[in-house]
């Protein structure tokens, strides 16, 4: 802008006539936003920015559905429920509504891909959803039930619809989380639930074979029906995990003393080569095997989808049966619980209970499970690795490139 000597006389230079331009072109955008006429036209451009921002590569945007094993935060914040110390102390140095000492796979996995920690989709302060949202809360499972707490899958798959419909309300506003309608079918959406749905069921007593016959079949029905709605929604990008050993958990290995000889259905319980509870470890791989099966029908009944599944009870199990080459010396224990070897874990007496009790934060990276039911940060990190490195990936796809990959 030049000035003359005459303060009344103002010129305004080309670059100045230009942004005024801009301006007043984004106020007739925002004026008939309403109409959506010009929803894709902005949409485009945002992402077009961001490719530039990016060298060219789109960026990756993560959707998570789960329980406990992927909950960033989202049970603190949707039931207001309190971890206490020593929770988070392995890297937050606080409790962050994760229930582990530190991180939690899925935020080694953000990290990895250069995504911030995917935030809790029912936190209202000091949060980003730019990368995507977390809508995994910890005792979440694939059904509605009392027990199974309010933030079941059904109910995670209502508030990723709403998410989706307010991002492209407020888009064209510049407000939101910024994600485009392209971005939201160039995402990757993950699912790491039902692990909840079989314990619930090994709690009301149901036989090994009735969990067989008709929970676990349940279960692939309802994630199938999931993975279907996010499709119909635009998602083409999937990635299916299975679910983990946990018949090697402290907290199911405890209940050993109280089942063994005690007759019923499914006589006496018995422990593996490592240690883990059989019975509910053969629950565990029947799941498994039949979200094998999903994986691949819904690869060939989904056009244009990419369909991934993930062995993590593999991977978790590795863990436990290879514990010394991984560097743990207490593959069973838990770190912070009561009750003292060989699992240190009492139920009434959960970790950051007057009565539970730590490990020295200098030998957490010895042991696999943190409080008997969720694993140390050490113990997530090198599931991420293992994921990340697609050895245990069906197709061999690594998530970076899922990431990668235009549909």
């Amino acid at each position: 802008m030049e000035l003359t000597s005459s303060p009344a006389s103002v010129r305004l230079g080309p670059a100045v006539l230009r942004f005024l331009a801009v301006v007043a072109l984004l106020t007739i955008a925002v004026a008939v936003a309403s109409s959506r006429q010009l929803l894709p036209i902005i949409s485009w451009y945002a992402s077009a920015q961001r490719r530039a921002a990016t060298g060219g590569g789109a960026r990756c945007v993560m959707f998570n559905f789960g329980d406990s094993n992927s909950d960033t935060g989202g049970l603190a914040a949707g039931a207001g429920f309190r971890l206490h110390s020593p929770f988070g102390r392995r890297f937050f140095g606080r409790p962050s509504g994760r229930f582990s000492d530190g991180r939690l796979y899925i935020d080694f996995l953000c990290e990895r891909l250069g995504l911030d920690h995917l935030s809790p989709y029912l936190e209202s302060s000091g949060v980003s959803f730019s990368h995507g949202a977390n809508f995994a809360a910890a005792g979440a499972a694939t059904a509605q039930t009392v027990d199974s707490g309010q933030f079941s899958l059904p109910t995670q798959l209502r508030q990723f619809r709403h998410f989706k419909a307010r991002t492209a309300e407020l888009l064209p506003l510049g407000l939101g989380s910024g994600i485009t309608e392209d971005e939201f079918r160039q995402a990757v959406y993950s699912f790491d639930i039902g692990q909840n749905d079989i314990s619930l069921a090994f709690t009301a007593n149901l036989t090994q074979e009735r969990i067989l016959r008709i929970v676990v079949p349940a279960i692939a029905t309802r994630i199938r029906n999931a993975v279907k709605k996010v499709y119909e929604a635009g998602g083409r990008k999937f990635v299916l995990y299975d679910t983990g050993p946990f018949g090697c958990l402290p907290s199911t290995l405890s209940q050993l003393g109280t089942r063994r000889g005690s007759g019923g259905d499914d006589g006496e319980e018995e422990v593996d080569g490592v240690g883990c509870l059989a019975r509910h470890n053969a629950v565990a791989e029947a799941l498994n095997a039949r979200l094998r099966l999903l994986r691949r029908d819904l690869a060939a009944e989904l056009p244009g989808a990419t369909v991934v599944s993930v062995d993590m009870y593999g991977i978790k199990y590795g863990l436990v049966a290879n514990h010394t080459a991984h560097g743990f010396s207490r593959p069973l224990t838990a770190c912070c619980g009561a009750g003292g070897p060989p699992y240190n874990y009492e139920p009434g007496a959960a970790c950051g209970s007057a009565k539970a009790k730590a490990c020295p934060e200098a030998d957490g990276d010895r042991y696999i499970s943190w409080d008997g039911v969720h694993y140390t940060e050490a113990a997530n990190r090198i599931v991420a690795d293992k994921i990340l490195s697609s050895e245990h990936n069906t197709p061999r796809l690594r998530l970076q490139q899922l990431c990668n990959q235009s549909t």
